[in-house]
């Protein structure tokens, strides 16, 4: 009877320490999860490789990147004010800063990453010379886009336009060639290579449609002046100085991501920390 009895305590005894031991472990398992740092970082499009390196090589710090996909440029600007995600990677300067005027937001930028030439890219000509009288030339319909593809056409000479900082199709005071200029969706842009002689493509929707930029009819070139058309990640201006999204601007700009970009995407993007004239 007093031997069953022992036997009766020992077995609790075993038990409670087998609980203790469970217990301490989950433990330590969620206090490694709350340790970890979740950032969500919004793109638009599907395609950014260096965006994927960076959070595989923060995670060994702590720090989760979980990357959130839109189809279209007026959402993650959108998510970021409602707060449904900490970060994003996808505009240039004069897009963020039109976008604050127009939505009364207060998005600001933690660090440069890509400069990302706009192209005219043509399934019906091979050189620029050949745009006659009549063709229909396609360009980005948002307002930053749009005047940057109206001086993409300036610079390849064939249209003139005022010295307004960001342009629109009623500043254009000459087009020498005749080209009926249309706009649309930047995200149709490549799409609709089929229905008109020309369009300014953006180098992630370029990208996205497996658009060679060696066959460009002409290209965006990287000056002083491509400074407003750097790509940035943007934060709300309350996070400018947060520690973990100033640690992932941080990790962007290494030799690293610079050399992967180079290989990812064959010129579509450019890393644009290592252009002098862009600093």
């Amino acid at each position: 009877m007093l031997k069953n009895k022992i036997k009766g305590i020992l077995l609790m005894f075993i038990t409670a320490l087998s609980l203790f031991v469970l217990a301490g472990c989950g433990g330590n398992q969620s206090s490694k999860q709350s340790k970890e740092k979740v950032v969500k970082v919004g793109i638009c499009g599907s395609n950014d490789p260096e965006l994927e390196k960076v959070a595989k090589n923060l995670k060994k710090k702590g720090i989760k990147i979980k990357i959130v996909q839109f189809s279209d440029y007026s959402q993650p600007n959108t998510a970021l004010a409602n707060g449904e995600i900490d970060m994003n990677d996808f505009q240039t300067y004069t897009f963020q800063s039109d976008w604050n005027k127009k939505h009364k937001t207060n998005i600001v930028s933690i660090g440069e990453t890509v400069v990302a030439p706009m192209s005219l890219f043509s399934k019906k000509i091979k050189n620029i010379k050949q745009l006659k009288k009549g063709d229909k030339v396609a360009i980005p319909n948002d307002v930053t886009n749009e005047g940057r593809a109206l001086q993409l056409l300036q610079s390849a000479g064939l249209i003139e336009l005022n010295n307004r900082k960001i342009p629109s199709l009623r500043d254009i005071t000459k087009n020498k060639v005749g080209i009926k200029i249309s706009s649309l969706d930047a995200g149709q842009t490549a799409k609709s290579l089929d229905d008109v002689t020309a369009a300014c493509v953006n180098s992630g929707v370029a990208s996205d449609a497996k658009l060679n930029p060696q066959n460009a009819v002409y290209r965006e070139k990287i000056t002083a002046k491509s400074k407003p058309y750097v790509n940035i990640i943007s934060v709300n201006a309350k996070d400018k100085n947060n520690p973990t999204y100033n640690e992932i601007s941080k990790a962007y700009r290494t030799k690293e991501i610079a050399a992967l970009i180079k290989t990812e995407f064959h010129g579509y993007e450019k890393a644009a920390w290592t252009y002098k004239v862009l600093q």
